[in-house]
C-alpha cells in the first residue's frame, strides 16, 4: 500500500451536500481496500480564475493509503462527479 494525497475543489453547495460529497469519496476509498488517514476541510476559498462561471470553491485535502487500482477508480469517479470542479491526486514521497 502506498500513501497518497488528493485535493479537490467542490462547487459552493449547502453543508449537507458538501458532507455527502466528502463521505462519498471517503467511502469509495475504503470500499476499494484503501484507508483514509485524514480529511481536512479547508472551507470556501476564492479561486485564482473562474471555473464554470464560479469564483469560489470548497477545498478538501485527504490523505490515504491504497493500491494503485483504488487510486485509478477514485480518479475516474472524480472526473464524472458534477460537484467536483478540479482534483489532483499525488503519491507522497517515501
Amino acid at each position: 500500500m502506498r500513501t497518497y494525497e488528493v485535493m479537490y475543489i467542490v462547487k459552493p453547495v449547502e453543508e449537507e451536500a458538501f458532507d455527502a460529497v466528502i463521505a462519498k469519496f471517503d467511502s469509495l476509498i475504503t470500499a476499494n481496500g484503501g484507508n483514509v488517514e485524514k480529511t481536512d476541510r479547508w472551507g470556501k476559498k476564492r479561486l485564482a480564475y473562474e471555473i464554470q462561471d464560479l469564483a469560489e470553491g470548497l477545498y478538501v485535502l485527504a490523505t490515504f493509503t491504497a493500491e494503485p487500482a483504488c487510486v485509478k477508480e477514485l480518479d475516474r469517479v472524480m472526473k464524472i462527479t458534477d460537484e467536483v470542479l478540479r482534483h489532483m491526486i499525488i503519491r507522497k514521497g517515501e
